[in-house]
């Protein structure tokens, strides 16, 4: 039997350092995040087609099949809609166990967190991350303690207690939640979302649906809203692992939309100071009030290598996104929405083409942010 495309595959510093997969760290010596390095991507005769999770794409995640923890997470729709011009799809996330993309990498987070013989684990989140940690810490009998922004929406505090975690909240901006989370690493081992170098790993996987969805091809353009950054960065590993693999001739453009007053990846990728937009602000797309991505550089060059483009987008565009999607029958929160706002963007200004086929990822449902959701629909819960 052959080795696996991941067997020689490593965690990489910045500096190209490297460390073995099998190492507890979740950062570098140098404090930067980590990489697992590149694998070769699957060819469609390896993908297990029995399997309807992402646990298909097995022969690229890099985890010991014996100790996984899944819920079926993966394999949501893709879903052809009239929006504007050209060959427009929706890849709906809110599928997924608890209903957002976060599940695709907590689950294979977690389960090499299991294969380490972890007992506990600590993680910052504004709302879906934290629910989706909490919940794949419950299925593997991991004890989970998330620490969340005292403003986070009350359904995704629900969602996170419910599965039995232990929540502290925290006043201050999502930053600040972070820099708490990490003090308190050094007590708790870490699964954080942002940093954990495993959690891209399950998140490239949408990239590799999108592939399989759509015959075998990749898209032309692939439109997502930007927090931190890993759906950009899953998305890019996948889809360099495909090229090298010889299985798509190029790389799909990366389309990227954020709020205006937190939009540091734009702004990296259009070579603009953030400090010129002022004080930060909030928005009703809390899931992407990041000020400081903790992969900024790599985020933005997989934009930039991809040949795509950001866009920053304003609160009142996300309301009109939020609104033209629910009459489309796709009811996806305000962070989701941003995707769907920056698609006009790209649609208005001739990005994408008329024969460009394009896939917008809507990460969550609107059923997360009812409090959002209501003030914008213009009727109040019940």
């Amino acid at each position: 039997m052959k080795n696996p495309p991941f067997a020689d595959a490593v965690l990489m510093e910045r500096s190209g350092t490297t460390h073995p997969l099998t190492d507890s760290r979740w950062r570098g010596d140098d404090g930067a995040p980590l990489m697992v390095s590149p694998i070769s991507g699957l060819s469609p005769n390896e993908i297990d087609a029995a399997e309807r999770s992402l646990w298909r794409y097995g022969g690229v995640l890099p985890v010991n099949p014996s100790v996984r923890v899944s819920l079926g997470e993966g394999w949501t729709p893709l879903v052809s809609l009239q929006w504007g011009r050209g060959d427009i799809r929706f890849k709906l996330e809110w599928f997924n166990p608890t209903s957002s993309f976060k599940d695709r990498g907590v689950s294979v987070m977690m389960s090499h967190l299991r294969s380490q013989g972890v007992s506990r684990v600590l993680e910052d989140s504004s709302g879906n991350g934290g629910s989706a940690v909490a919940c794949y810490a419950a299925a593997a009998g991991i004890h989970a303690k998330i620490i969340v922004p005292a403003a986070t929406s009350r359904a995704k505090i629900l969602q996170a207690r419910a599965f039995g975690a232990e929540i502290e909240l925290v006043p201050g901006t999502r930053d600040e939640v972070s820099d708490e989370a990490i003090r308190q690493s050094a007590t708790i081992p870490y699964a954080s979302h942002n940093w954990h170098p495993f959690f891209l790993q399950g998140t490239k996987t949408i990239a590799y649906e999108m592939w399989e969805q759509l015959g075998f091809t990749a898209p032309d353009n692939v439109v997502v809203v930007a927090g931190a950054g890993s759906n950009i960065l899953g998305c890019d590993i996948a889809f360099r692992e495909l090229l090298g693999a010889g299985q798509i001739d190029r790389l799909p453009r990366l389309l990227v939309g954020q709020p205006e007053h937190w939009a540091t990846i734009a702004d990296g990728v259009n070579g603009i100071d953030p400090e010129r937009r002022g004080p930060r602000e909030p928005t009703i797309a809390e899931g992407a009030s990041i000020a400081r991505p903790v992969r900024l550089a790599e985020t933005v060059a997989a934009v930039v290598d991809s040949g795509g483009s950001a866009v920053a987008v304003s609160d009142d565009e996300i309301r009109a996104a939020v609104a033209a999607l629910s009459a489309r029958g796709l009811y996806a929160e305000p962070t989701s929405a941003v995707a769907a706002a920056a698609l006009d963007h790209f649609l208005a200004d001739g990005t994408i083409g008329d024969d460009d086929t394009t896939v917008v990822i809507l990460t969550g449902t609107g059923l997360k942010s009812a409090d959002s959701m209501a003030a914008i629909v213009g009727r109040t819960p019940g």
